[in-house]
Parts: C-alpha cells; structure tokens; sequence
C-alpha cells in the first residue's frame, strides 16, 4: 500500500468518498465519537456534508440548529481543550476518560488566573444551582451570577471556569437563545450511564477513532484525544481483533479490520470547513492531505474553509451571504482541471441548499 491508497480509504471513512451510513446529525457525530466545533456554523456544515443527499433534500443549517436546540448534538469542551460536538450516549464516557489529562493541560492556566480546586469546586455548585430546573443561561448571565458570589468571573478567567464546571459533568450546551450560547445542566441534557472501566473505554475510543479516521497513527490519535501514547497502547492491545494494521515507509496506520481498497473521483471538489475532522483528526500523517506540496509557499488569505480535489488539498475558500445569494470565494494553488469544473459547481450548489441560497462561484489563484 503506498500513500495515495491510504489517504483514499482515509476519505471514505470520514464520510466524504461518499455519505456515511447515517440518516441523522446524531449518527454522524456518534461515527467520530466527537467532532471539534470551536466554530459552530462552519461545524454544522462540517456534519451535513457527510448525510449526503440530493441538493433538492439536502440537509439544511435549520435542521442542524434543530437537532442542536432539542439536544441531539451536545457541544462541550472534551479531549483536546476545545469545543466538540458530541451525542448525549458518548459525552460522558469521554469527558470521564479525557477529562483528567485535559486538566492537565489546562493547569497552567488555572494558576494564571487564581483558580485553585476548592475555588473551582465552588464556582462549579453556584453555577449548577443557578441552572437548576431547565434554566438556561449565557456566558454572560453564568459571570453574573459568579459575581454575585464574590467572584470574578471575566474574560479567560470565567472562560476556564466554565471548561471545568463542562470538564467534571456539571454543564454543557443548552439551546441558542438568538444567536446567543447558552449552558444547561448535563444532568438535564444527558442521561445517566454507568460509568465504564478505564481500560473498556480507551478500547472504545480506540476503535472509534481508527474507524471513523483511519487509515492513523497512534500519534494522530494521541494528538486528538489528548492522550498519552502509553495510554493508546493500553486500548490498543484491549480493542481485539476489530482493528488492523499496516506499515507503509516504517509508519504503522491503524484502521477498522477488513477495510478494501477505495475507489475516489479525483474530479470531486469537496468545500471544508477549517476545523474538519479530516484535515484537524491528524498530526504525524496530515502530509497525506498534500502529497504534491502545493500549499508550500503559498499566499493563504484569511478564509474559513479549504477545498478538496479528490483526496487534496487544492486552494482555500471563504463564504459571503448577500441579499438572495450566497458568494463562494475560492482561491487555487493550481489552475483548476477541466474535468473538475463541474465538481467545483456541484460542490457549490450543495453549500447553497445548505444555507438555503443560491450559490455564486468567484474563483482566483492564490
């Protein structure tokens, strides 16, 4: 096996070499375990790209924000210290297991702001008691009430506050209130589940990771979880037979046992979002997203998206919504082929069913 099948099977199982086997946001975002949404609106794009469907019956940024407001997707800080989206089944077994090293990380920062354990524990009861009873609050309302308490509650300082009140199971994402965040309680949000040995689910997280982003390394996965590779190799050795390996140039990418060959059309154009979980889910292999290396050197332009030529990275985009339309901007590091053209419009189109717009291709070189 040589790089380019790699990075084809890669496609298929993050659900872009064609729609996963999913008819819900749920299922999506259960197929990765988490899926990282620092950025909410481009995230949801991120998790409608892979239900596939037909631009008439496409998924639309509605439904997205429907499944969100009912508590289908759950959004929280878990595994590296940023927003995911995550389901009411997974969030607890994962911030059970991330959550000790995520602190680690975060311990810094903690003393950086004067936030001891015991002062920590304390902001993390006043704010489940002020969200008690299906009282969703915003950021602002949450620092608020803290500052009621006697407690400075502003800027990172409130911001750390509330990753660990998310961190040890207190609170996570509640509806939109406008356009505004809010927290609710994950008692309220989540149910309860018994919690799983230790090592039963870094199998799990183990067999969902290289299932749903491999061909990996462990070193991929140690950078997604936040885990240490001591750690990775305790799931490892615990996730049986359901997993396979293979060594390319004395690398060993990990994947779901029993995966065939992928056959991709390198003519399709996919638009990703910047913190798609397949150009962010790797580290030691993400050279296999530009084995050409185009993007060396060139002029990136502040944009919210990368394009994808088949299984490459092959320019940057960034959206603008007008009156009736939406625009697509979209810079190439290389002349786009004739045979793509009609990928790049198609892709186009299904950004604009999404959004609910027509969509107005404007392309240029970078």
């Amino acid at each position: 096996m040589d790089d380019a099948e790699l990075v084809r099977r890669r496609l298929r199982t993050v659900g872009l070499g064609g729609p996963l086997d999913a008819s819900t946001p749920a299922e999506v975002v259960g197929w990765f375990g988490a899926v990282q949404s620092q950025d909410y609106h481009p995230a949801k794009w991120g998790v409608a790209q892979r239900l596939g469907g037909a631009v008439t019956d496409a998924v639309t940024d509605a439904d997205l924000d429907r499944a969100f407001a009912d508590g289908e997707l759950l959004r929280t800080h878990v595994l590296r210290p940023t927003w995911h989206f995550v389901t009411p089944d997974d969030i607890r077994w994962l911030l059970a297991l991330t959550a000790p090293r995520v602190h680690q990380l975060n311990a810094y920062y903690y003393r950086q702001c004067e936030l001891d354990d015991a002062l920590l524990r304390r902001t993390a009861e006043l704010i489940s008691d002020a969200l008690a009873g299906g009282n969703h609050l915003t950021r602002a309302e949450v620092g608020a009430v803290l500052e009621r308490h006697g407690v400075v509650a502003t800027g990172i300082r409130l911001g750390y506050i509330l990753g660990f009140a998310e961190l040890e199971q207190v609170v996570c994402s509640g509806p939109l209130r406008g356009k505004q965040h809010t927290y609710a309680l994950l008692d309220e949000r989540a149910p309860a589940a018994a919690p799983l040995d230790r090592d039963d689910a870094l199998a799990r997280l183990v067999r969902r990771f290289f299932t749903s982003h491999g061909p990996a390394t462990a070193k991929d996965l140690s950078w997604w979880s936040s885990l240490t590779l001591a750690d990775l190799a305790t799931g490892l050795a615990a996730a049986g037979d359901a997993l396979e390996s293979i060594d390319v140039d004395g690398v060993t990418y990990w994947s779901a046992a029993g995966a065939a060959d992928a056959v991709v059309d390198e003519t399709a154009v996919h638009l990703l979002q910047a913190y798609d979980e397949y150009l962010v889910g790797y580290t030691e292999s993400k050279r296999l997203l530009d084995l050409a290396d185009v993007t060396a050197g060139a002029r990136l332009d502040v944009a919210n998206g990368v394009l994808l030529l088949g299984t490459q990275v092959a320019g940057r985009w960034r959206r603008t919504l007008k009156a009736g339309e939406v625009v697509l901007d979209i810079g190439l590091y290389e002349p786009l082929r004739a045979a793509a053209t009609p990928g790049l419009q198609a892709a186009a189109d299904g950004y604009g069913a999404f959004v609910g717009r027509p969509a107005t291709v404007v392309a240029s070189r970078l």
